[in-house]
């Protein structure tokens, strides 16, 4: 592989005018595919092999016209001090507010308060619940208008006006930390290189990277039901690893002119060693994220398919656009050692003193190998201890920051009707093979109300054909509650003994009982997931390192790491630990796909600093180096490296943390936590110490697998090669 990466390196670098313009044109083809592509808006949540989402498709097929998939909204009306939603000013008030919204041509019913006995015991807070023909998604802007205005002036009228569900929903913001995150990285990239323009050539080409794959996603968006999450997500992704893939070719290319090389054979040596890592470390993050498709998540498939288009992109452009960028530079991109006019003057650094940094990290873990890896696993430990008390959930408007409408809408009805108002369960009752529908719809209202934790429960309202109706109960506690989940499985319960008596089924859904099959659903693939995943990347990896123990133990080291951020994770959204320097306002569950997302992509991201640190030592080891002398050979070389790329993919994630979108802001604190546990602690600590303990062992590969296995020589001992047959044809000349 390295022979002919090599090949790719120096075609790229002699023919840079074509693939500059392939890749500007592939730009711009994006960019206008997005331009003229409908928006995107809240993809359609479905969980295929779930009860919920069985029902909600029943549903759709026995109410035709019911819009059971068209947006909502609850228009939350409170009196002021001293007065009641009774009186006969608010009534007046209100009653106007639902004759206005009722002219909206998109909306399909709007529901009277006082007809509807939508109003508290205490009469001080009512809601009127609109119902749309039309999804949230594809909800009109004028639509949103006109609700916003009836809550206004009901709200001119003394009232106090709230809306919730989802016909207000937004796509995220991610604020100003974004920009500051990528500035983050532009600061460690001057510092690293020493140079304004070799700092400058990994963001160039990340960037025009994401440009293309997000543009991608915004172009298919519509065609796909892609959300609005997903081009968040793989520009996340896409930025961090095209950053670190370039951060990696540059480097080795400054390395390979400080050896007195030339240009072009510079980069096809450093697309040749450093693009092989490249290339394998960019598989292991694709393995990981299109391994998400395996939870048979809809949603959750296509953020992992379209991230892991984004991370082909930018493996493609580190191993042609990079060297091209470099054959445009020339010799403004220094040697390894030498910093540019601008830093330093252009005069070479003087030769240090000592061994640099990584030299004497690497050196202090070799003689204390045991002390390092008690300290690296203990503290580990330690941060993994609150994921312990995981709870998991899906995002509701209870998770809002509580400057918005939906989450005071939501406070105002736990205030009026109790925390379980928020959360309502559907049982839909499948009555069709039943003699006596009717009967078998009492039946199971009767055995609803004898539940625990029910407060109340609708009367059935049957379809046109009688066979099949809905009943909503309101639970005693939120929806995000363990006391809400059991009712639901109390419900679920009672399902055979109603079916053996009256032949009807019944089926529990709503949006509380789809988080907690969702939670299951992930719950269950979390263990096959985990197998298949850090399988296919262990066979990868025995390839690459051709040895089996140090694999697994770059599997252990990643079990270690994402269980600490884990722990991190709940005790920032869960706890509330720092919470408020986290611009978390509202605790709570972890959102159920967090476990298994973290899982995928720190997998993956954590497989890039193994690679890239690794290879350099084994490098070192199979030509002739000791094992201890080859780990410090492989951290004077590759660890400032690898320090900057996590440190610049550490500022990248932190930037989302400032999304306004709950999702986006645990996914974007969960990867920076990953990656610091990660990369400081397992990869430059527990790693070195383990293969100090080790030594040989670690290098170890039975004959026969060592025969069967490709040789895709990532060590570029076939460049080697060809340098020792160029120095026989000199001697022979």
């Amino acid at each position: 592989m390295a022979t002919f990466l090599y090949k790719i390196g120096r075609l790229a670098f002699r023919r840079r005018h074509i693939v500059a313009l392939i890749w500007v044109a592939l730009l711009t083809l994006a960019g206008v595919g997005a331009a003229s592509a409908p928006a995107a808006g809240n993809t359609s949540f479905s969980i295929p092999g779930t009860e919920a989402q069985k029902a909600f498709d029943l549903l759709e097929q026995r109410f035709p016209g019911a819009s059971a998939d068209g947006a909502t909204a609850r228009v939350v009306f409170k009196a002021p001090a001293g007065e009641k939603m009774t009186d006969a000013a608010n009534k007046a008030t209100v009653r106007k507010a639902v004759k206005e919204l009722g002219r909206d041509a998109q909306v399909s019913s709007v529901a009277d308060p006082y007809a509807g006995h939508a109003v508290s015991k205490d009469g001080r807070i009512a809601y009127a619940s609109v119902s749309y023909k039309v999804s949230a998604m594809e909800l009109e802007d004028p639509s949103r208008t006109a609700l916003k205005d009836a809550a206004e002036d009901a709200h001119k009228a003394g009232l106090t006006v709230e809306i919730g569900g989802d016909a207000l929903s937004a796509a995220p913001e991610t604020g100003a930390t974004e920009v500051i995150g990528i500035a983050m990285a532009a600061v460690v990239l001057i510092i690293t290189f020493g140079s304004l323009l070799a700092a400058g050539l990994p963001l160039l080409t990340a960037i025009i990277g994401v440009g293309i794959g997000v543009s991608t996603v915004t172009a298919l968006a519509s065609a796909l039901d892609l959300g609005t999450t997903t081009s968040t997500l793989a520009s996340m992704i896409g930025l961090a690893v095209g950053i670190d893939y370039a951060l990696f070719i540059v480097s080795r290319y400054r390395a390979e002119l400080a050896e007195g090389r030339s240009r072009e054979e510079a980069a096809g040596r450093a697309v040749g060693t450093a693009g092989s890592a490249v290339v394998f470390a960019g598989l292991t993050v694709v393995i990981a994220l299109v391994g998400l498709s395996v939870v048979n998540i809809p949603m959750l498939t296509k953020m992992g398919i379209a991230a892991a288009g984004t991370v082909v992109i930018a493996v493609l452009i580190a191993l042609t656009m990079i060297p091209a960028l470099l054959g445009y530079a020339g010799r403004r991109v220094k040697p390894a050692g030498e910093k540019s006019k601008l830093l330093g003057g252009g005069r070479p650094a003087k030769k240090p003193a000592r061994p640099n940094m990584g030299t004497r990290w690497a050196s202090f873990v070799v003689r204390r190998p045991v002390a390092v890896l008690l300290l690296g696993v203990v503290g580990l430990g330690a941060a993994a201890v609150p994921a312990a008390s995981l709870e998991l959930g899906l995002p509701d408007d209870g998770s809002q920051p509580v400057s918005t409408t939906q989450r005071r809408a939501y406070d105002l009805l736990s205030e009026g009707f109790g925390p379980g108002f928020n959360g309502p369960l559907m049982v839909v009752v499948d009555a069709k093979d039943s003699a006596r529908p009717k009967a078998a719809f009492t039946e199971v209202t009767d055995e609803i109300k004898g539940l625990k934790d029910v407060v109340t429960v609708t009367p059935a309202q049957p379809n046109k054909a009688g066979d099949t109706a809905t009943i909503t109960v309101v639970p005693n506690s939120k929806p995000s509650s363990t006391t809400t989940e059991d009712l639901v499985h109390a419900i679920r319960g009672a399902g055979p003994d109603i079916k053996a008596k009256t032949d009807a089924e019944i089926l529990v859904t709503g949006s509380t009982a789809m988080n907690i099959d969702v939670s299951q659903k992930l719950n269950d693939a979390l263990v096959p997931y985990l197998a298949l995943v850090v399988g296919l990347a262990f066979l990868l990896l025995i390839i690459v390192f051709r040895s089996i123990l140090v694999p697994l133990k770059a599997a252990l080291g990643f079990l270690l790491s994402v269980l600490a951020a884990l722990g991190a994770v709940v005790a920032v959204f869960q706890w509330g630990w720092l919470s408020g320097l986290m611009g978390v306002e509202q605790t709570g569950p972890v959102m159920s796909m967090m476990p298994i997302f973290m899982v995928g992509v720190v997998f993956g991201l954590a497989m890039d600093y193994e690679v890239f640190l690794v290879t350099r030592m084994r490098e070192a080891y199979v030509h002739g180096e000791k094992p201890t002398q080859a780990i410090v050979t492989g951290f004077r070389h590759g660890a400032r490296v690898v320090t900057a790329a996590a440190v610049i993919m550490i500022a990248v994630f932190s930037g989302f943390i400032g999304s306004s979108e709950s999702m986006i802001k645990m996914i974007g604190f969960g990867l920076a936590i990953a990656v610091f546990f990660d990369a400081f602690i397992v990869r430059m600590a527990i790693v070195p110490a383990v293969l100090a303990l080790l030594g040989r062992r670690a290098w170890w590969l039975p004959a026969w697998l060592e025969r069967a296995l490709p040789n895709v020589d990532v060590e570029g001992e076939g460049l080697r090669a060809k340098d020792a047959d160029e120095d026989r044809e000199l001697v022979h000349a």
